[in-house]
């Protein structure tokens, strides 16, 4: 931190360190949700081949391991669906659902702080200005029209204000980047979910038109 930022913090009043203190806790927050986000999220139209692949083959085993050791929500959806498999549709669609359910505020978690600190800031910064405008006033009226320490009270007010809006303003745009990333990882959830339980359905039905085809044609091959 150079010089004029330590004089512009000390211009603005005491308000400034609450102000500091709030805009790192935010920074922390979007690096730490960024860099998570960007790890839950796979290529997931390659690993659901990889799964129907294997499912296609029935090594199911080596597709739920396939899961465990791939990392994010994606492969935890998957899992949930896989391990439902022989228990039908609904139970499939009950499995997917849960897993989302469970995935959505794990993604979402600290979001809200920095949506909060976004609504903070600026009140912080106008408690600043009121605290500088008051001191302004009150050295006014004491210094009977002396000029100097009156314009150094209204630029705390201002910088203060200044500061508040300025943090307000990226934590803003830190919280719509995150909901967008969230909300995008959340129709990717929906679209495997509805892909692997399509494909599970109809890997079931091909299974069991296998079956009854082979039964009905022993009693010819008896003949």
């Amino acid at each position: 931190m150079d010089l004029f930022e330590l004089t512009l913090i000390r211009q603005g009043g005491a308000l400034m360190y609450p102000l500091l203190i709030v805009s790192i806790i935010g920074f922390v927050l979007f690096a730490e949700r960024t860099l998570f986000l960007h790890k839950r999220h796979i290529g997931s139209e390659v690993f659901l081949n990889g799964i129907k692949n294997l499912v296609r083959k029935r090594r199911i085993v080596e597709a739920l391991t396939l899961c465990e050791d791939t990392p994010g929500p994606i492969a935890n959806i998957v899992k949930a669906a896989l391990l439902q498999w022989e228990r039908g549709s609904e139970a499939i669609r009950g499995a997917i659902q849960s897993a989302a359910l469970v995935e959505v505020p794990t993604l979402e978690r600290r979001i809200g702080t920095i949506a909060a600190i976004a609504r903070i800031a600026p009140l912080l910064g106008f408690l600043g200005t009121v605290v500088g405008a008051l001191q302004a006033l009150y050295f006014l009226e004491q210094a009977r029209g002396e000029s100097a320490m009156f314009t150094q009270y209204l630029a705390q007010a201002l910088i203060s204000s200044a500061a508040g809006i300025a943090i307000a303003v990226m934590a803003t745009l830190a919280h719509h980047f995150l909901y967008g990333r969230v909300r995008a990882l959340t129709h990717e959830f929906e679209w495997v979910g509805h892909e692997i339980h399509q494909f599970l359905m109809h890997e079931q039905t091909h299974e069991g038109s296998l079956v009854d085809a082979n039964t009905a044609s022993e009693p010819e091959t008896q003949k």
